[in-house]
């Protein structure tokens, strides 16, 4: 069943539909009447003669410069051609696809003043497969993702490129081949098309989505690791974390236990009184990340079912509100504390790792989880790289929403730079997913050498870590082995492994 663009009711998982896994799209038959209502509203106020920015006048700095009427419709083609101004190589599909679901939402509402055509446009193009090339770098996020938003926008018109089955095409042809009719922009239709952070919210529900998975997957690598190490299961206790009252906490320590449910650790083993803060307050620096992303999740839902646009044409008060809401801020500061906590967990991850591989620390495993020290060095070289890829994360992590350069003679003189928050926290996810997957591989090691019964999700990660990773007996190069367990985290093999045993672990959203 298609899903229903109508202004409102979308999620983040209707966004990983769409522009994921290709499902149909149908623009809502009173979401059409809306947009032809708003457009009536405009080209009378044009007709009489009103000056609305970006319609009749120029944009940015050259917002007081009024339009002649023989400029206004050709002023919308050259406007696509100059903002088509980005850099770098192609965004991925998934990418644009979202940012084109996302901005048919808008225009759902009926207050972006573009005549139907246009969405009706951008919905045939999800369905049928033309996906417009767009370069991945060049927005700044406000007035919206006007560079990468524009290529969609030619490729709407039969300009620039698009992927069609496969293939990288002339935009016109990519059209014809599909067969779709290229949009002739008329008054208002470029900007409405541009005006808006709908690239950044795109590829943020994508991310979202993603690194909720991962952090489940965090937490089992985190009980095979408290497994293998002999941990004292105290501090998991629901008790402990209601207490405090913390949701992602309680989450947290209960999607641990439940991988550890099960295991001789809980009752026939001997634990020390109290752990390292690694081993303790997992779920407390896993649920403050948990707690924050439930955030992140209620406020990109909100962007993904609001008006982000400028202008805003109100039919029924008949009124044109100027204004900023195509402002990427209030996604792109989330964003960025999403991206800084997948860093923290990932440290938190390398410490336990650490404690894996050091013997001082193992409680009695052997030194770099190899029996032929010296000889062998087993796993020393894992946290080598799992050290690099955090210090990039770390790098990373700094909040691009404070790095605003101002733009336009001034006239955009604060901007969110979100789009450098979606491309930055998208390496980090990447990055995440190979030092968890150097975190399994060690943990499955690790338990290799215990000879007490693991829980029950433990067991089914271990069985799915050694589908992909042989144990290390004798040295071997281990570049496939992270590359493969990295891509194991990133398919969450491990937690549908874990799910089907134990059934689906908690969320805090």
């Amino acid at each position: 069943m298609a899903i229903s663009i109508s202004g409102g009711g979308l999620t983040i998982e209707d966004v990983v539909a769409v522009a994921r896994h290709r499902e149909k799209v149908e623009l809502d038959a009173a979401a059409v009447e809306r947009i032809a209502k708003c457009r009536g509203l405009l080209e009378r106020k044009i007709e009489a003669g009103e000056i609305m920015y970006g319609v009749n006048t120029g944009i940015g700095e050259f917002s007081e410069v009024a339009l002649s009427p023989d400029q206004i419709k050709d002023f919308q083609k050259y406007l696509i051609y100059n903002h088509s101004a980005g850099i770098g190589e192609p965004a991925p599909e998934e990418h644009i696809r979202a940012a084109m679901f996302a901005r048919a939402n808008v225009h759902a509402h009926g207050h972006s003043g573009c005549r139907p055509i246009v969405t009706q446009t951008l919905c045939e193009m999800l369905n049928k497969g033309v996906t417009p090339v767009v370069c991945e770098k060049g927005s700044v996020g406000a007035c919206g993702d006007l560079a990468p938003m524009s290529q969609v926008a030619l490729a709407l018109m039969g300009k620039g490129e698009a992927w069609f089955e496969g293939q990288r095409l002339p935009g016109d042809q990519a059209l014809e081949r599909a067969g779709i009719k290229p949009v002739v922009l008329e008054a208002r239709d470029g900007l409405a098309m541009i005006n808006g952070s709908n690239l950044i919210s795109g590829i943020g529900c994508l991310e979202i989505y993603d690194i909720e998975r991962w952090i489940k997957q965090a937490e089992i690598a985190t009980a095979m690791s408290l497994e293998a190490l002999r941990a004292n299961m105290r501090p998991y206790l629901s008790k402990l974390h209601e207490l405090r009252g913390f949701r992602g906490s309680v989450t947290s320590a209960g999607n641990i236990r439940r991988c550890i449910e099960g295991s001789d650790l809980l009752g026939g083993v001997k634990t020390k009184v109290q752990d390292a803060y690694s081993m303790r307050s997992t779920p407390q620096v896993i649920g403050a990340a948990r707690d924050h992303l439930a955030y992140a999740r209620k406020q990109f839902e909100i962007e993904l079912n609001g008006v982000g646009d400028n202008p805003i044409f109100l039919p029924d008060e008949d009124m044109v509100l100027t204004g900023a809401n195509f402002q990427g801020t209030p996604i792109s500061l989330p964003l960025d504390m999403v991206g800084a906590s997948v860093t923290m967990i990932s440290v938190l991850s390398e410490r336990r790792l650490n404690r894996l591989l050091n013997p001082a620390l193992s409680v009695g495993l052997p030194a770099f989880l190899t029996e032929g020290a010296g000889m062998f060095s087993g796993h020393m070289l894992s946290q080598y790289t799992a050290g690099m890829l955090i210090v990039e994360q770390r790098t990373l992590s700094m909040p691009a929403c404070v790095q605003s350069i101002p733009a336009a003679a001034d006239q955009e003189d604060f901007v969110s730079m979100g789009m450098n928050t979606a491309l930055k926290t998208k390496q980090i996810l990447v990055n995440a997913n190979g030092v968890l997957g150097i975190e399994l591989i060690a943990g499955a090691q690790a338990l290799d050498f215990r000879d007490y019964r693991p829980g029950n999700g433990t067991r089914a990660a271990h069985a799915a870590v050694r589908e992909v990773v042989e144990h290390l007996g004798v040295d071997r190069p281990l570049f496939p082995d992270h590359n493969n367990m990295s891509d194991a985290v990133r398919d969450c093999r491990v937690l549908d492994a874990v799910e089907a045993e134990v059934g689906e672990l908690g969320s805090s959203w």
